[in-house]
Order: C-alpha cells, then sequence, then structure tokens
C-alpha cells in the first residue's frame, strides 16, 4: 500500500515540480530522493506488514510477502536505473520533471498490477503502466522513429487494451454470482465454462503483448529501437517484469485450479518466443536491436513459470525480475554514453575503459546465465520450476538449447571489446564518470552477490 500512494504522490510532487522548477539539474535530485523515501517505506511495510496509510480497499487488493519482496525488486531497481541513467533523461527534451513524473506513475501502475484481486484493478494497474509509456516512447520529438514508436506502441497498445476488456466481460459473464473479484470465479470445480474459456484466451493473449512473448512481439523491436535508449532501458526491464508478475498473479490465483486446461497454451508460447527471440537476436548488427530481441528470449524464460505455477516458479520470477533487470539496466547505462550501437561500436572497450568493460562482460554473463552470476540462479530455478512440473519435460531441454544460442550474440560483444582493435572514438562527449563507474561496479557486485547468494531474495518470501 506504502508504495500506490507514495509513488503516486510523488508523481504528482514531480509533476508540478515541472510548472516551478527551471533548472534542469533540480528534478534528478527530487526523484532520487522520493524513491529512496518510497523504498525505506515499502521496505517498513514489508518487515513490520504494517502500512503508514490505514484504507479499507474492501478486498480489492491483496498484499503479502510474495507481492511485497517484488515491489521491493522494482523500487530498489529502479534505483540503480535512475542512479546510472538520470543523467541522461536531462539530455532527453526540456521536460525532465514531466518524464521523472511519469516514471512515478509507471511504478504506482506495477504496484497496483502486482498486488491486485479484482479484475478491474488489473485493468486499471495495467493502463496505468502503459500510458505514460507511450509518452515516453515518443519524448524526443526531434525524432521521427521515436514519434513513430510511440504511434505504433499507442496503437497496439490499445488493441491490447481492448482484447482484455473484452476476456474480462467474458469471465464476467461466465462467472456463476458475476464478481469481478479472483475469488470468486469459482473455478476447478468441474469442465470450465465456454464463456470462461474464451475470456482467459483473451487475457492469455492481451497480457502475451504486454510482456512480449510471441507471436505478440511484433511491436517490441521498433518500439524499443525508436524510443530513447534511456527509456528503452525502463521499457524492457522494470516494466517488463511487472507484466510478468501481474501475468502469473493471476493465473495462478484465478486460473490455478484448472492449470491443466490451458497449459499446453503456455507451451505453445514459450516455444516460440524462445525460438524468435534468440534465432532473430543472432543476426542484429545494432546492439539496441538484438537487446531488444535478446528482450523477447528472456520474456521465453520468464514463460516458465507461469508453465509451472509452483514454489520454484515463485522463486525464480522473483530471482528473474532481479538479474534480468540489474544486468539489462546496467548495459543499458553504458551502451547509452556511446557513439556508436552497433557491435563494431564496441571494439577496443576494454583498453579505453578497462573497468567499464569488465562490468559489462558481467553483465552479459549473467544475461546468458553463466554460474556465479544471478542470471544462472534465476534460469536455474526456472528450469527446476519446470522439472518439478513434472509435465512437458522436453521444454527444459528445449530452454537449455535456445539459452546456449544466447551465448553466441552476448559474446559477440564480449569479442569486440576484448579481441579487437578500435576503430572509431567509442566515448566523445559522454564519458563515463567516477560516481558512474562506482555505481555500475555496485550493480556488478549485486549481481554476483545474488548468483552465489540467492536466499538474499528468496528469504524474505518465507519471512
Amino acid at each position: 500500500m506504502n508504495a500506490i500512494i507514495l509513488s503516486a504522490i510523488w508523481g504528482v510532487v514531480m509533476m508540478l515540480g515541472g510548472v516551478f522548477i527551471k533548472n534542469k539539474l533540480v528534478p534528478k535530485y527530487l526523484a532520487v530522493t522520493g524513491l529512496v523515501v518510497i523504498f525505506v517505506a515499502h521496505l517498513n511495510e514489508l518487515i513490520s506488514k504494517k502500512s503508514l496509510f490505514s484504507i479499507n480497499v474492501h478486498n480489492m487488493i491483496r498484499i503479502d510477502n510474495f507481492n511485497l519482496t517484488f515491489i521491493a525488486i522494482v523500487l530498489a531497481c529502479t534505483l540503480i536505473y535512475f542512479l546510472l541513467s538520470a543523467s541522461d533523461i536531462e539530455k532527453v527534451g526540456p521536460h525532465v520533471s514531466e518524464y521523472f513524473a511519469l516514471i512515478f506513475f509507471v511504478l504506482c501502475g506495477i504496484s497496483l498490477a502486482a498486488t491486485f484481486n479484482t479484475l478491474l484493478l488489473l485493468f486499471i494497474g495495467i493502463e496505468i503502466i502503459s500510458i505514460p509509456l507511450y509518452i515516453l516512447t515518443g519524448s524526443d520529438k526531434r525524432n521521427l522513429k521515436s514519434n513513430e514508436a510511440a504511434l505504433k506502441y499507442f496503437l497496439m497498445g490499445a488493441f491490447s487494451t481492448g482484447i482484455m476488456l473484452m476476456g474480462i466481460a467474458f469471465i464476467y459473464g461466465g462467472t456463476p454470482n458475476a464478481s469481478f473479484f479472483i475469488d470468486n470465479l469459482q473455478l476447478g470445480l468441474g469442465k470450465m465454462p465456454v464463456m470462461i474459456a474464451i475470456g482467459l484466451v483473451f487475457l492469455l493473449i492481451s497480457l502475451s503483448f504486454k510482456v512480449s512473448a510471441a507471436p505478440f512481439h511484433f511491436w517490441t523491436p521498433d518500439v524499443y529501437d525508436g524510443a530513447p535508449t534511456v527509456f528503452t532501458s525502463f521499457m524492457s526491464t522494470i516494466v517488463k517484469v511487472g507484466g510478468f508478475f501481474a501475468f502469473i498473479r493471476l493465473f495462478q490465483n484465478a486460473f490455478g485450479l484448472i492449470h491443466d486446461q490451458w497449459q499446453l497454451l503456455i507451451v505453445f508460447i514459450t516455444i516460440a518466443t524462445l525460438l524468435i527471440g534468440n534465432i532473430t537476436a543472432v543476426f542484429q548488427q545494432s546492439v539496441k536491436r538484438m537487446l531488444a530481441y535478446s528482450s523477447i528470449a528472456q520474456a521465453g524464460f520468464m514463460l516458465l513459470a507461469l508453465f509451472a505455477l509452483n514454489d520454484k516458479a515463485k522463486e525464480g520470477i522473483l530471482l528473474y525480475a532481479a538479474a534480468y533487470s540489474l544486468a539489462t539496466i546496467g548495459f543499458f547505462a553504458i551502451l547509452i554514453k556511446m557513439e556508436d550501437y552497433t557491435i563494431d561500436g564496441f571494439n577496443g572497450l576494454a583498453k579505453e575503459q578497462p573497468m567499464v568493460a569488465f562490468a559489462a562482460t558481467v553483465f552479459l554473463l549473467s544475461l546468458t546465465g553463466v554460474p556465479l552470476t544471478a542470471g544462472f540462479q534465476s534460469k536455474f530455478f526456472m528450469l527446476m520450476a519446470a522439472v518439478e512440473n513434472g509435465k512437458q519435460f522436453w521444454i527444459v531441454i528445449v530452454a537449455v538449447l535456445f539459452a546456449a544460442i544466447s551465448a553466441y550474440y552476448y559474446f559477440r560483444i564480449i569479442q569486440a571489446m576484448y579481441f579487437k582493435e578500435a576503430t572509431n572514438v567509442i566515448f566523445q562527449s559522454n564519458k563515463p564518470s567516477g560516481f558512474f563507474k562506482l555505481i555500475l561496479l555496485m550493480t556488478m557486485f549485486l549481481i554476483i552477490i545474488i548468483g552465489i547468494y540467492p536466499e538474499i531474495i528468496i528469504g524474505w518470501m518465507y519471512r
């Protein structure tokens, strides 16, 4: 509850700050301060189980250790994102305070999507996430690709929202007591009614679009490539894992008892997502576009949690949220400062900036799933969840094979950094500062710590 209300309040504060604050440097410090306040208040709620606000939500929100831990991960990763990339947000355009305000509204939406107990709040949460992103995608008015990406994202997003509303309407109509509450669906007591089945498929399609799972991924490469890179970093990490958590929460709590009836659909979507994401990423020369396709591939691994729906899957999605977000935010922070976004742009980085190259290597190794990194632990937990499910064991073998394929395109960047000579200027007008390198090192060590000791995150579920 603290995260929902405080992030909304601070979003309004940042929005009003845009009217009165003319110095472009002030919003950055105001945003970081606000996020620290929200994070501390949320940690207090996680530890004491007491919110600062006493509001009767009429059972529309359900709070437990699982979603509180997830929100804490989201807030911590966003804080690292601010520390690494806030100065780059200032360079996007003149409305710096408004950009931060929109990000706080997205955090409010993610907190709602993580705690909803009714389909209406799910819809509201998803829309609070989506609408600010349409604006952030088109925030670089001087760039035609940014304008095109925003329009494409808005149209596709509106279409998927319509599908979600249709799904909610079918489920409402097919429920015996006509309720939007997840607890009142009464599924698992027999054969699934036709209207519930249609509603389930519509919700599956809509949420698959939101998390860029194939074959509903087609918007992702163009939108991620066209959006300002600093916002692509946020969209492909915090927003994606927020959508996944809502996906898993809905299907576990509302449709968990009829898991066998829709599990095969998840198998097909998972395989298609792993195949399209990994194979297409292999052929990309633009690192930004490659990361867009790799985010689709990473979504395939996260779908294993939805396939399994057991305790190991819940632990795995928490680890994946932290590991994937930290590594991708860290790598994007480096990419933003580079002059050339192609793989050749990384040539000779190890000689010019050895510490930055080493951090980038750790991020890429974590995304690949190499042992002693958080990425390895998250993939391991996902595979273990699928094994414990005891069905469709072959999907585990397929996932491991595609993880091996992902090593090819991630290692191409490592090869360029360490084994090729620089052919052009790597950093010209935006060289990494000492503070930037310090936060980069902290992020890198955090990934290694989680990789060695995953209980640092999982343990909060069982407090």
